[in-house]
């Protein structure tokens, strides 16, 4: 006979499947299809959206659900459950004619926002942003009322699981002590020395080049993945078709460069995930902020450092050509530079964080109702010119509609990206204490043993076990921002 894990199991893996269907078509909408098929592509995901739900929804699952909790598991069959029996309990909570017109809703506003922000039209984009927001809100107090914690709360569980805004305000908070004053004194030190900007223009053909390149040294699997061209870059697909885009600028290849490596850190996760519990919860990244800690180690921890920079600086020169700027320390200051800025995938490690914690303060007002989308513009511009004294008014386009993350609902996932740079510098100390000569095999291209130790202590685990509990695992200790700080005044304030 069949057993009820068995039949949960085999839901799952159609699910899976479905999944597989629906990221591809995805990717392509935001890659390579032509305008005029946004509306109809929309209506097709959103329909493949609410029959997943309805699959997932089956009243049958919870008698299902019940019999298997009885049944004998193994331990990796008992934590499979037991995120299968999370997602079922999410999505039960959702009515499929919200789910579709949360889906239609963000189609319609991401594939309209390509055009409007070009044209700084913050207007015809809060008309969309709003009906976003409505049934973001009408989630978010589902979620909640289930849950008993705020709507905020609610959708951060959907990114983080465990994670609470009492949690990051605390985590947060102390960054925001001390981070300012650190900005301030590694802006003033590099101002001691010049830095001198590559000049243009950079042929695309040999950006692409680059990245290719880049990615080869970091491993990426080109069998299951590719690299593509899309407004915003991302990483989508599946597993075993992972596919990363980035954006070219022909006067600056750096921001494609990072792009890529940074991209590429998602890619290697999803590569590495277990393959023997492929199609099973189990078998999927842990949590939004661990799947950007991988992108973070590979741009930040390692992409940035000094020993890497080495090892691809011929690369650099083949490509984008010999002048005095790709001089070796010249293309390590430029890249290592602070300068605060508008647009966040390009900021800097220093600067990024308040670009997150300003996004974080805006949507969880905006879930909570204490403001309107209407209120978004002027409060951006207030924050920014508070953490970073950037001036935004009247510029959307670098400003409020930068992001694509709003247009689709994905309320909460912006703190993760902070928490992911935390774990990234306690996971890459701990790299450090097991391979004390890592520094030196970094610049020499052998980078094997950092992913040894990454597939040891992170990519095969899948969500076996929880954020905190991976963490402990890998490093000795649950999330401890002090490496965090550690690292951004090593690398920013020692000689």
């Amino acid at each position: 006979m069949t057993s009820a894990y068995q039949e949960l199991s085999r839901t799952f893996q159609r699910l899976s499947r479905f999944g597989h269907l629906g990221a591809i078509a995805g990717v392509d909408m935001q890659t390579t299809m032509p305008p005029g098929g946004s509306q109809a592509r929309g209506e097709a995901m959103a329909e493949l959206s609410v029959f997943m739900h309805e699959v997932l929804t089956d009243k049958r699952l919870g008698g299902l659900f019940d019999a298997a909790q009885q049944e004998s598991l193994n331990d990796v069959e008992q934590v499979n459950l037991n995120e299968m029996q999370r997602a079922w309990q999410q999505a039960t909570l959702l009515p499929a004619a919200l789910v579709e017109a949360k889906s239609l809703a963000g189609s319609r506003c991401e594939h309209a926002w390509r055009q409007q922000r070009p044209a700084n039209d913050w207007q015809g984009f809060s008309v969309n942003l709003k009906e976003v927001v409505k049934l973001s809100r009408e989630e978010a107090q589902l979620r909640a009322d289930a849950l008993g914690v705020s709507r905020y709360d609610a959708l951060l569980d959907v990114f983080e699981p465990g994670m609470t805004s009492a949690q990051l305000d605390k985590t947060f908070g102390d960054l925001k002590t001390w981070l300012p004053d650190l900005l301030q004194k590694a802006v003033a030190k590099q101002q001691q020395t010049p830095t001198d900007q590559p000049v243009g223009p950079f042929a695309v053909e040999s950006q692409k080049q680059l990245g290719l390149s880049v990615m080869k040294t970091l491993g990426f699997d080109f069998n299951h993945g590719r690299l593509d061209v899309s407004a915003h870059p991302f990483c989508g697909g599946v597993p075993e078709d992972v596919r990363i885009t980035t954006r070219y600028n022909e006067n600056d290849f750096l921001s494609a460069m990072m792009g890529v490596i940074h991209e590429t850190g998602h890619a290697r996760y999803e590569q590495n995930l277990p393959q023997q519990w492929r199609g099973q919860p189990v078998a999927q990244a842990r949590s939004t902020a661990i799947h950007e800690s991988q992108s973070l180690f590979m741009e930040m921890q390692l992409g940035r450092s000094k020993a890497f920079l080495q090892h691809i600086h011929p690369q650099v020169v083949a490509l984008m050509g010999d002048q005095p700027a790709l001089e070796l320390q010249n293309f390590i200051r430029q890249t290592q530079r602070v300068k605060p800025g508008f647009i966040r995938v390009d900021a800097d490690e220093l600067s990024y964080p308040a670009h997150v914690i300003l996004r974080y303060e805006i949507e969880r007002a905006l879930i909570e109702g204490e403001i309107e989308v209407d209120d978004i513009p002027a409060l951006w511009d207030e924050k920014m010119q508070q953490s970073l004294g950037i001036d935004t008014r009247g510029n959307y386009r670098d400003g409020c509609m930068q992001d694509i993350h709003w247009t689709d609902g994905a309320f909460g996932y912006f703190p993760t990206y902070t928490l992911g740079a935390m774990y990234a510098a306690q996971l890459f100390q701990a790299v450090k204490r097991a391979i004390p000569q890592v520094e030196t095999l970094i610049q020499q291209g052998e980078l094997q043993p950092v992913f040894d130790w990454l597939q040891q202590n992170i990519w095969q685990h899948g969500s076996r076990f929880p954020t905190q509990q991976l963490l402990i695992n890998a490093t000795g200790e649950a999330l401890n921002p002090h490496y965090f700080r550690q690292h951004l005044e090593q690398r920013y304030l020692s000689a």
